[in-house]
């Protein structure tokens, strides 16, 4: 569906469902509104759901590095017992474990060093860039290149369900911008001594948007009914700037250093 007058430069919030991929559901918007100039301000994995800030025209485009530079906060599922190539459910099992009571007594134990400033190095499997093409492209291939660690911060660390029976672990997080959640459940499990992988993710926050403000991404597929919700509940550059503006959040459980989500969301497509 076409727009029958141009449309000023928007920011929509989608709650993107898992499956598509964040650029599936660009070209979604994009034919719906009829506007060719359409980004998103960081990407999510398609097994990863929630929240994917959608730009609409040229003014608001501008904005993604800004939109792309606030701390996220995700709800993350590891499963235990195994580790895989690409760190997370999509890729192939590279060992195997078997997870006791006492991998999970140990738990706080392992995640304490992880919350503050740590180091990390991206995932082989990750759209970080080599040479101008993206890491997977190459360990697709069988060729595994390096990149020197970068400085993230992880405000937030915390479980928020132990299952036992299906040795599985959800975790809280809040964390800087650039912070690869898949290379964070690897090296939880590689710490626990049993290996884990992520099967899950969803981020709920992106700076000061909330996935709960989000439109339901899986209604992109009922064109006609979509467009006009779209443009309804989209944000003017005026309302995103004050956004921008706001302060974050501080406040968090005690003894946690806190702020107010990964780029979680590498952007690795397999």
């Amino acid at each position: 569906m076409l727009t029958q007058e141009p449309l000023p430069p928007l920011v929509i919030l989608l709650d993107k469902p898992v499956g598509p991929s964040s650029f599936r559901l660009v070209q979604m918007v994009r034919r719906i509104l009829g506007v060719k100039k359409v980004g998103h301000a960081g990407t999510l994995d398609p097994f990863a759901s929630g929240l994917l800030i959608i730009c609409v025209g040229r003014g608001a485009t501008r904005l993604v590095d800004r939109l792309m530079t606030g701390d996220k906060k995700y709800e993350a599922t590891l499963q235990l017992g195994a580790a895989t190539d690409t760190h997370d459910s999509q890729g192939k099992v590279l060992t195997r474990a078997p997870v006791t009571p006492e991998h999970f007594a140990r738990l706080e134990e392992v995640l304490a060093p992880y919350r503050g400033e740590i180091w990390q190095s991206p995932p082989a499997f990750s759209a970080a860039k080599h040479q101008g093409k993206p890491l997977y492209a190459y360990a697709r291939r069988g060729e595994i290149i390096a990149k020197p660690p970068r400085r993230v911060l992880i405000h937030e660390l915390r479980p928020l369900a132990l299952d036992q029976e299906q040795q599985r672990l959800v975790l809280r997080i809040r964390c800087s911008k650039g912070t690869y959640i898949r290379s964070l459940a690897h090296d939880i499990g590689r710490d626990l001594g049993c290996g884990a992988h992520l099967v899950a993710l969803r981020r709920l926050a992106s700076g000061s948007f909330r996935v709960k403000e989000a439109l339901d991404g899986a209604a992109l597929c009922d064109h006609e009914l979509v467009a006009a919700q779209l443009a309804a509940r989209a944000l003017d550059l005026a309302a995103v700037e004050a956004r921008l503006a706001q302060p974050l959040a501080t406040s968090g459980p005690p003894g946690v250093v806190v702020g107010d989500e990964a780029g979680a969301g590498d952007g690795y497509r397999p």
